[in-house]
Protein backbone atom coordinates (compact mmCIF):
# COMPACT_ATOMS: atom_id res chain seq x y z
CA UNK A 1 0.00 0.00 0.00
CA UNK A 2 1.30 3.60 -1.19
CA UNK A 3 0.14 6.73 -0.01
CA UNK A 4 1.11 9.97 -1.68
CA UNK A 5 0.71 13.76 -0.86
CA UNK A 6 1.88 16.45 -3.22
CA UNK A 7 3.61 19.89 -2.17
CA UNK A 8 3.97 22.75 -4.49
CA UNK A 9 6.00 25.91 -3.15
CA UNK A 10 6.42 29.07 -4.81
CA UNK A 11 8.96 32.22 -3.98
CA UNK A 12 11.88 32.42 -1.31
CA UNK A 13 11.59 30.63 1.84
CA UNK A 14 9.91 33.90 3.80
CA UNK A 15 8.54 35.20 1.36
CA UNK A 16 7.15 32.15 -0.31
CA UNK A 17 4.22 30.11 0.31
CA UNK A 18 2.54 27.06 -1.01
CA UNK A 19 -0.15 23.87 -1.03
CA UNK A 20 -0.15 20.49 0.03
CA UNK A 21 -3.26 18.42 -1.58
CA UNK A 22 -3.52 14.53 -0.90
CA UNK A 23 -5.95 12.33 -2.99
CA UNK A 24 -8.38 11.36 0.10
CA UNK A 25 -9.28 15.05 0.23
CA UNK A 26 -8.30 15.88 3.70
CA UNK A 27 -5.60 18.06 2.38
CA UNK A 28 -7.00 20.27 -1.12
CA UNK A 29 -4.30 22.97 -1.82
CA UNK A 30 -4.16 23.82 1.98
CA UNK A 31 -2.02 26.59 2.32
CA UNK A 32 1.49 26.77 4.22
CA UNK A 33 4.35 29.41 4.80
CA UNK A 34 7.49 30.41 6.90
CA UNK A 35 4.71 32.19 8.92
CA UNK A 36 2.79 29.13 9.49
CA UNK A 37 5.49 26.79 10.23
CA UNK A 38 7.97 29.14 12.48
CA UNK A 39 5.99 31.90 13.73
CA UNK A 40 1.60 31.48 14.21
CA UNK A 41 0.58 32.64 10.64
CA UNK A 42 -2.39 31.07 9.07
CA UNK A 43 -2.22 27.52 7.31
CA UNK A 44 -0.76 24.11 8.29
CA UNK A 45 2.78 22.79 8.26
CA UNK A 46 4.25 19.84 8.41
CA UNK A 47 4.89 19.15 12.03
CA UNK A 48 1.14 19.96 12.38
CA UNK A 49 0.45 16.82 9.80
CA UNK A 50 2.78 14.76 11.62
CA UNK A 51 1.25 15.17 14.80
CA UNK A 52 -2.17 14.64 13.49
CA UNK A 53 -0.49 11.36 11.71
CA UNK A 54 1.07 10.14 14.98
CA UNK A 55 -1.83 10.59 16.74
CA UNK A 56 -4.54 8.90 14.64
CA UNK A 57 -1.98 6.34 14.00
CA UNK A 58 -1.50 5.35 17.63
CA UNK A 59 -5.61 5.04 18.05
CA UNK A 60 -5.99 3.13 15.75
CA UNK A 61 -2.90 0.59 17.08
CA UNK A 62 -4.43 1.31 20.91
CA UNK A 63 -7.38 -0.02 19.39
CA UNK A 64 -5.99 -3.20 17.70
CA UNK A 65 -4.12 -3.79 20.83
CA UNK A 66 -7.12 -3.20 23.19
CA UNK A 67 -9.54 -6.11 20.71
CA UNK A 68 -6.21 -8.79 20.61
CA UNK A 69 -6.05 -8.63 24.33
CA UNK A 70 -10.24 -8.65 24.64
CA UNK A 71 -11.20 -5.08 25.56
CA UNK A 72 -13.30 -2.58 23.72
CA UNK A 73 -12.44 0.91 23.77
CA UNK A 74 -15.40 3.25 24.14
CA UNK A 75 -13.32 6.27 23.50
CA UNK A 76 -9.54 6.69 22.39
CA UNK A 77 -8.34 10.84 22.29
CA UNK A 78 -5.08 11.40 21.38
CA UNK A 79 -3.39 14.44 21.23
CA UNK A 80 0.36 14.32 19.89
CA UNK A 81 2.70 17.43 20.31
CA UNK A 82 5.39 17.12 17.81
CA UNK A 83 8.54 19.33 18.67
CA UNK A 84 10.35 20.88 16.01
CA UNK A 85 13.76 22.33 17.49
CA UNK A 86 16.94 23.91 16.19
CA UNK A 87 19.49 21.21 17.18
CA UNK A 88 22.99 22.18 15.90
CA UNK A 89 24.61 21.16 13.29
CA UNK A 90 21.80 19.37 11.97
CA UNK A 91 19.48 22.80 12.04
CA UNK A 92 16.02 22.62 12.61
CA UNK A 93 14.68 19.11 13.11
CA UNK A 94 11.47 17.03 14.95
CA UNK A 95 13.15 15.94 18.16
CA UNK A 96 9.92 14.60 20.41
CA UNK A 97 6.56 13.86 19.94
CA UNK A 98 4.71 13.62 23.08
CA UNK A 99 1.60 11.68 23.28
CA UNK A 100 -1.51 12.79 25.66
CA UNK A 101 -4.43 10.12 26.02
CA UNK A 102 -7.44 10.31 27.14
CA UNK A 103 -9.50 6.24 27.10
CA UNK A 104 -12.83 4.83 28.28
CA UNK A 105 -12.35 1.25 28.32
CA UNK A 106 -14.54 -0.84 30.07
CA UNK A 107 -13.39 -3.51 32.18
CA UNK A 108 -9.72 -2.91 32.28
CA UNK A 109 -7.15 -2.40 35.26
CA UNK A 110 -4.76 0.60 35.31
CA UNK A 111 -1.71 -1.55 35.20
CA UNK A 112 -2.96 -3.85 31.91
CA UNK A 113 -4.14 -0.44 30.27
CA UNK A 114 -0.69 0.81 30.54
CA UNK A 115 0.65 -2.29 29.24
CA UNK A 116 -1.10 -2.00 26.32
CA UNK A 117 -0.56 1.98 25.60
CA UNK A 118 3.03 0.75 25.65
CA UNK A 119 2.82 -1.69 23.56
CA UNK A 120 0.48 0.21 20.86
CA UNK A 121 2.99 3.39 20.89
CA UNK A 122 5.99 1.17 20.48
CA UNK A 123 4.47 -1.10 17.36
CA UNK A 124 2.27 2.54 15.70
CA UNK A 125 3.73 2.71 12.08
CA UNK A 126 4.15 6.37 12.74
CA UNK A 127 5.81 5.84 16.14
CA UNK A 128 8.54 3.54 13.93
CA UNK A 129 8.96 6.19 11.09
CA UNK A 130 9.97 9.00 13.48
CA UNK A 131 13.82 9.65 14.51
CA UNK A 132 12.76 11.11 17.91
CA UNK A 133 11.67 10.77 21.54
CA UNK A 134 8.37 9.28 21.57
CA UNK A 135 6.50 10.27 25.24
CA UNK A 136 3.13 8.73 26.54
CA UNK A 137 0.86 10.02 29.22
CA UNK A 138 -2.10 7.79 29.32
CA UNK A 139 -4.99 8.13 31.69
CA UNK A 140 -8.24 6.32 32.00
CA UNK A 141 -11.18 8.68 32.15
Amino acid sequence: MKRTATAVWNGSLKEGKGTLTAPGGALKNTEYSFGSRFESGAGTNPEELIAAAHAGCFAMALSAELGTAGFKPERLEVTAHVSLDNVPPKGWTVTASHLVLTATIPGIDAAKFQEIAAKAKAGCPISRLLNATITLAATLA
